[in-house]
């Protein structure tokens, strides 16, 4: 007899779920074995037949309450589903008799049918597409083609549409594989480049080495197709997309699982898109971390999985908190989010939490009916079992309509917003005057909307004026803005061979050169650093006497007691070639308590021939074999060789014989990921004797011990913390918002007493006796990816799903115990300390006694 442990804690006979898991062709997750929001209730209402009408990935409700769906490999089909109280048998699917298919994008809108074909296998082209009912008989009939992509982009490729706010047009959501169409507008200025001051590393594993940014991109269309306007840019491969009520788009972009524990990796993450924004996407260890200046920040980072489809509660019959959430689905780990946005100054910020998951439970789309007030979702994609799922309210809250929120602060920042976006796209009479005080903002989004829309307006008009701006935060923003505008042409710029202008060079270092470095916060000091870099890469490099005051300039400057500033500082001193950048940045490289932050200085160094002496290359290539043992995802051990063969690259002949017997040595088998040094055992600590010094004690703390020892627990090997660290337990930097210290030590003593629904492990047993327990990350057809080892994320045991005979959430957590027992008591308050700082030295549990 197989069970299944419910929510509520009391065991189910599931013989659905063993007929699900054991059958040759299993059908779709039974809702019993589903955890669910409070209140609320998930029935299946449709398994799909995989071998008739194959896997589901989007959805969308018709003008009479009826769902149309999409096969990922195959055809549409018009969905009329029982009303709610209704036997799930009643479901009735019939074909679309319209020869499209493939579609990754649904949409009624305009009493038409508009359908994005991502031509995933090939019969149809990559494209935006057009159905209707030419006469009214309620039969789609006519097939119309708005505009086709070049290429086939497959999984990377045409996405969703979106229905604009305004009711005046629609969003196009392209993943970054599909070149860039040709449009008749754009809020984008037209001089994106890669802008990497050090040569790119692609890819270790060869993965979309040859494509440049922009990267993924959103449009605007009219209803027609015929007018295109490129709305926003820098998206890895997000895949749907949103409009709130302030008309404002949100979507749900991808990380790239294969940089995992990598400085470059970023998390899947929550995108408020405004017009002209870019994400910052790039191939391989070049994409943007998101404190660059010209890069925009996300909303809220959610983790590592596969985003999917997303949509508002708008109309749904829930109670006012969730009809106000933005649903975004993940397929990889089977997570239906809620995120909750709260407005901050002219953008947003968000919490999020589970609304449903399930084991497997690969989410394709979500919808809701505001004909019935019920949420849709689909499970599906990769010709794996798909399903068709209703989730309804049946708890005691109201759920009446949820009235929107307003916020006169915020609205007005808003429409100052509005006011600077109007003026992108083309000059504007009133352009530079409008911008200019905006240029300083102290909100980030007005500062980009007003630097790029200053990039539109004629250069001629304000180049004197940027130039010899006397405000170091309005220089820093108008000098990036006349560098991109005035760099060479794009093709250059993506080829990263930029034509040198010297004399603007030197008129934009003098300017620079007035900035009072140590007047400047350290986020500002970045942007002046991230200007620096750019006018170099665009500009060319500076003539001898001036990279010989620069040298001293940045050498005075680093170390900066800053993780970022060191690695920008770090990289400038590389690129001039400064003496002094081999011993300083050696010497981070040995103090870095991550494998990331010692990755971001090997990286730079890799590109240094000045200033080595014999005992420094020897520090240096030797780190290369301690990093042998790191772990990471997919590419992680092939960017530290690629590291390593450049670094090699610089070495003369009678170098590499010196150093022979360190760069032929045996890396080690065992994993090192916990990079601080090995400590001794202190004792097996018990909750109650740390908590009360941790809850009154946390005064006149070592913020530097604190992440040492943040380091030394390996917390740093499974958790992100301030965007370091890895990704496969939950990101920490938040944690001061959900955890008192005595939570926080009660998770770290006793992992397995409360474990996250977020992050929980399955134990799956085979029929021949096979027992694994970890995560399920990856699906394709009937076969499942366990990760079974959260210091290594490229662990994985595969699973044929047809061959499971139980499966159950694990009762232990995948967090290993003992984690403090080398650490004294001091270490011990000084992590708890740093762990509930979000990474803020300044933090007043830091001050003095």
């Amino acid at each position: 007899m197989l069970f299944w442990m419910s929510r509520a804690g009391t065991l189910l006979t599931l013989s659905a779920l063993a007929a699900t898991l054991t059958a040759k062709e299993p059908t779709a997750t039974p809702p019993e074995s589903l955890k669910v929001a409070k209140g609320f209730k998930v029935e299946l209402l449709y398994s799909v037949p995989k071998d008739i009408q194959g896997s589901w990935v989007n959805l969308c409700v018709d003008p009479k309450g009826r769902l149309i769906v999409s096969d990922q490999y195959g055809g549409l089909f018009r969905v009329t589903v029982p009303p709610i109280g209704g036997d799930a048998a009643a479901t009735k699917v019939e074909p679309i008799p319209v020869p499209i298919g493939e579609a990754q994008g649904l949409v009624w809108a305009f009493n038409s049918l508009y359908v994005v074909v991502n031509s995933g296998g090939g019969k149809y082209p990559g494209g935006v597409y057009r159905v209707r009912d030419t006469n009214n008989d309620d039969v789609l009939d006519s097939l119309e083609t708005l505009r086709l992509f070049d290429g086939r982009a497959g999984e990377h490729g045409p996405h969703a549409v979106v229905p604009a706010h305004d009711g005046k047009g629609l969003y196009i959501v392209c993943g970054n594989q599909v070149p860039l169409t040709k449009f008749d507008r754009t809020r984008v200025p037209p001089t994106w480049g890669e802008d990497h001051l050090l040569p790119r590393m692609p890819d270790g594993r060869g993965f979309m080495k040859d494509v440049l940014g922009p990267g993924g991109a959103i449009y605007r269309i009219d209803p027609d197709g015929k007018s295109w306007e490129l709305y926003s840019v820098g998206f890895r491969n997000q895949f749907d997309a949103a409009v709130n009520r302030d008309g404002e788009l949100f979507t749900y972009d991808a990380d790239m699982e294969w940089d995992v524990n990598t400085p470059w990796y970023r998390p899947t993450r929550i995108c408020h898109v405004v017009p002209g924004s870019e994400f910052g996407w790039r191939n391989g260890a070049g994409k943007w971390p998101a404190y660059y200046v010209d890069s925009t920040p996300a909303v809220v980072n959610i983790g590592p999985g596969s985003p999917t489809g997303v949509t508002f509660g708008y109309g749904a019959k829930f109670p006012a908190k969730f009809q106000e959430a933005l649903f975004i689905c993940d397929w990889s780990y089977g997570k239906l989010y809620a995120v909750h946005l709260q407005p901050r100054q002219s953008s947003y910020t968000a919490t999020f939490d589970e609304f449903i998951a399930g084991t497997p439970l690969p989410l394709t789309d979500v919808v809701i009916s505001p004909q019935d007030g019920a949420m849709y979702f689909a499970i599906g994609g990769r010709k794996t079992t798909s399903g068709l799922y209703r989730a309804t309210y049946v708890g005691d809250e109201s759920t009446a309509p949820s009235k929107p929120q307003t916020d006169a602060v915020t609205s007005v920042y808003r429409q100052v917003r509005h006011a600077l976006e109007e003026r992108q796209g083309g000059p504007a009479a009133d352009g530079v005057e409008i911008v200019w005080p905006s240029l300083a903002h102290g909100d980030r989004f007005l500062r980009t909307a007003a630097r790029t829309a200053l990039e539109f307006q004629p250069v001629d008009k304000w180049r004197d004026r940027a130039l010899n701006e006397t405000d170091p935060v309005t220089l820093t923003h108008a000098l990036l803005a006349l560098i991109h505008v005035s760099a060479a042409d794009q093709f250059h710029r993506a080829a990263g061979a930029p034509q040198t202008q010297p004399e603007l060079l030197a008129d934009v270092l003098q300017s620079l050169e007035r900035i009072d470095w140590s007047e400047l916060s350290a986020s500002q000091k970045l942007d002046v650093a991230r200007v620096y870099q750019v006018a170099f890469n665009r500009l060319g490099p500076p003539d001898v006497p001036t990279q010989g005051r620069l040298i001293a300039k940045f050498d005075k400057l680093l170390p900066a007691g800053h993780l970022h500033l060191n690695a920008e500082l770090g990289q400038l001193l590389v690129y001039l070639q400064g003496p002094t950048a081999a011993p300083k940045l050696v010497a981070l490289l040995e103090q870095a308590p991550t494998q990331e932050e010692q990755i971001e200085y090997a990286r730079s160094l890799r590109m240094l021939k000045a200033g080595w002496t014999p005992a420094l290359r020897e520090i240096y290539f030797q780190w290369f074999n301690k990093a042998a043992g790191y772990r990471g995802g997919a590419s992680f051990g092939l960017f530290v060789l690629n590291i390593k063969k450049d670094a090699m690259a610089n070495l003369s002949p009678e170098e590499l014989s010196v150093l022979k017997p360190i760069l032929e040595a045996q890396p080690p088998t065992t994993i090192t990921q916990a990079v601080a040094p090995p400590r001794k055992f202190v004792k097996e600590w018990k909750l109650d004797e740390l908590v009360d010094k941790a809850q009154q004690g946390l005064k006149g703390r070592d913020f530097e011990r604190g992440k040492a020892m943040f380091a030394a627990a390996n917390c740093f090997s499974c958790h992100r913390y301030d965007n370091q660290g890895g990704a496969i337990g939950p990101d920490l930097t938040g944690v001061a918002g959900r955890f008192s210290p005595r939570d926080l030590l009660e998770s770290i003593v006793d992992p397995s007493k409360v474990i996250s629904d977020q992050y929980a492990a399955v134990t799956i047993v085979t029929e021949d006796g096979v027992s694994v327990t970890g995560r399920i990350v990856n699906l394709n057809g009937d076969t499942m990816k366990i990760s079974t080892n959260m210091l290594n994320p490229d662990e994985q045991t595969t699973i044929d799903r047809r061959k499971i005979e139980e499966m159950f959430t694990a009762k232990t957590s995948m967090m290993p115990t003992g984690l403090l027992n080398t650490l004294q008591e001091d270490e011990i308050l000084d992590l708890v300390a740093y762990a509930l700082s979000r990474g803020d030295r300044t933090n007043a549990m830091f001050a003095a006694k």
